[in-house]
């Protein structure tokens, strides 16, 4: 091969003829890319394709999906039977089981309804609807009168393809399923009630003193939390100390749903404050014994449990949001946002045992609507 040859092929941009025989020269693409790149009928389907339905196949996706319709319209009419008739059932779901059972039904009714309505409309769209290809065009967007008779046409021509006009079974398990859905966020308006009215204003210190009292005592015995063990004076004698109780008898006395809801608003600290630097409040001079204060524990800021003390200072601390109260007055607060003090617990001695001679006076825990 000569240099003139040489120069030819290696500056060529294309194909050169040699012996009745083409050659693909250095730096042109393949004939088969050639081929792929240039074809024009091989980006689509064949005509046709998707657009008929096998109509046995079909009835039997129609009636899995009126199926699941049916079983969404169930489960919401579920969700309002037991919203209205049961989860306000005496006097309100109140309490730790009460509202797990409540969230259980509401919840998992409502999750079944959105889920089985999910699963419909997904077999709907995947085993009824046609699949031909479908090609917009990119044109400048005006609402004219041409543009919306194209709309109103391509609906109609959507509408006849989803078979929402051509099969009424799914057209009216549909509505059917939508029609409580719609319905029941006027339903949850009635979650605005009931007021809890006295419910809040007592806790199972009166019942239990009013039993007791029944039987001629002066008054309940606090017992510790945790062992139950009946407190004596002389168990708590060393200044400084503090310790959390309750009313004598509680679980004995209250249904088991209900003990965590009456043990969280019952809840006690019992405090040995030194006799001299106790102050009590007016009206409450004979509801200590010796410097021993008996405080809610429920914070009356949002609730949280008060229960750290500091004996040099002899404050009550909250430590959800450092809200201070002052064991030796009455549990005033000094610092942080509770709006008003721990209410106190009256106590006496009786055969040497520290018991409680009636409820709180006030409401405990964070303030209410109704407290007044």
């Amino acid at each position: 091969m000569s240099d003139d040859d040489n120069k030819e092929t290696a500056g060529s941009t294309g194909p050169r003829e040699d012996g009745g025989r083409r050659e693909r020269v250095i730096g042109t693409p393949s004939p088969a890319r050639e081929k792929a790149l240039l074809a024009e009928d091989d980006i689509s389907a064949p005509a046709g394709v998707g657009e008929q339905l096998d109509e046995r196949s079909a009835k039997r996706a129609e009636r899995i999906v009126a199926a699941f319709f049916l079983l969404a319209f169930l489960a919401s009419v579920t969700f309002i039977a037991y919203f209205i008739g049961w989860s306000g059932r005496d006097g309100g779901m109140h309490g730790l089981w009460d509202a797990r059972e409540t969230n259980f039904w509401l919840g998992g009714t409502m999750a079944l309804a959105f889920l089985s309505m999910a699963i419909g409309v997904t077999i709907w769209v995947r085993r009824l609807m046609t699949s031909r290809p479908i090609v917009q065009e990119r044109h400048e967007l005006a609402a004219d009168a041409e543009t919306r008779a194209e709309f109103t046409r391509d609906f109609l021509e959507g509408a006849d393809d989803s078979g929402v006009t051509k099969r009424p079974l799914l057209r009216r398990t549909l509505l059917l399923a939508a029609a409580p859905l719609g319905l029941a966020p006027l339903v949850l308006l009635r979650d605005l009630g009931p007021l809890p009215e006295k419910r809040l204003r007592h806790t199972f210190w009166e019942d239990a003193v009013k039993r007791a009292q029944a039987e001629g005592k002066k008054g309940v015995r606090l017992v510790v939390d945790g062992t139950n063990k009946p407190l004596r004076v002389s168990d708590f004698a060393t200044p400084g100390s503090m310790i959390t109780v309750l009313p004598e008898g509680l679980e004995e006395h209250v249904p088991e749903n209900q003990v965590l809801t009456q043990v969280a608003k019952a809840v006690t600290i019992l405090i040995n404050v030194p006799a001299d630097e106790f102050k009590p409040a007016k009206g409450r001079e004979n509801w200590h014994i010796n410097g021993v204060v008996a405080y809610s524990k429920v914070c009356t800021h949002v609730g949280c449990p008060a229960a750290l003390y500091e004996q040099t200072t002899h404050h009550i601390l909250c430590p959800c949001h450092q809200s201070t109260f002052d064991a030796t007055d009455a549990a005033k607060v000094i610092f942080g946002p509770a709006a008003r003090p721990l209410p106190q617990l009256p106590l006496a001695v009786e055969d040497g045992y520290i018991v409680a001679t009636s409820d709180y006076h006030e409401p405990v825990g964070p303030s209410f609507w109704e407290r007044g």
